[in-house]
């Protein structure tokens, strides 16, 4: 694993979490990451080998810059063509490598960047006595960095999976990692999801 330390094997107690590959981040969309094609492969073989124990979350922008509180409403008015009224529905969907890929994998939906802003998240990870979360997804120095920290404030082991990101910033993605292997080398893993692939064994995954 990365942050100079041994292995420790996956248990029952880890699930996947991979934040916002929706098409509204895809090439050619308007919040394009322009990553996504490099790392949907590898979020796929980890999405197909653990899809039991995978767990999508989709960005969903409100339908009017009203419905959201305080600076919010200001971003949307800047992004009025994203809210719902007027979007693409198709744009907010999993990318389609991964939507097929439910069930058995399942989606919850957010309307923050932090995937713990959802409810329904917290409480299937609760239910699902899950201690481990291997992180993957969009993009790395927003959605994912407010993932990474809530998780670390709530006391779950962090992996992320380093060529399993997509931003559509270099020096954003690079800054998060030297703070993750800096700052938080206690408490953030980082991995490649070969090195995720050879300690998860699907023997360990219930259900599968």
């Amino acid at each position: 694993m990365g942050n100079s330390r041994s292995p420790v094997p996956f248990g029952f107690g880890a699930v996947h979490l991979c934040i916002d590959m929706q098409n509204i981040f895809a090439p050619g969309a308007p919040w394009a990451a322009p990553w996504m094609p490099r790392v949907l492969p590898v979020v796929t073989a980890l999405a197909e080998r653990f899809a039991h124990q995978t767990i999508f979350t989709r960005f969903i922008t409100p339908a009017h810059p009203d419905e959201m509180p305080g600076m919010w409403r200001r971003y949307y008015q800047k992004w009025r063509d994203l809210t719902r009224e007027r979007i693409d529905p198709a744009l907010l969907e999993l990318v389609p490598e991964l939507a097929r890929l439910v069930p058995p994998a399942k989606v919850f939906q957010k309307a923050r960047y932090s995937a713990f802003s959802s409810p329904d998240l917290r409480l299937e990870l609760r239910q699902r006595k899950v201690n481990t979360l291997v992180v993957t997804g969009s993009e790395t120095d927003v959605c994912i960095v407010a993932t990474v920290m809530a998780a670390v404030d709530l006391g779950y082991r962090v992996v992320v999976v380093t060529d399993g990101l997509c931003s559509s910033s270099d020096e954003g993605h690079d800054a998060l990692m030297k703070v993750y292997h800096t700052r938080f080398a206690e408490q953030i893993e980082t991995a490649t999801a070969e090195q995720v692939l050879s300690e998860w064994q699907p023997a360990q995954v219930a259900g599968c």
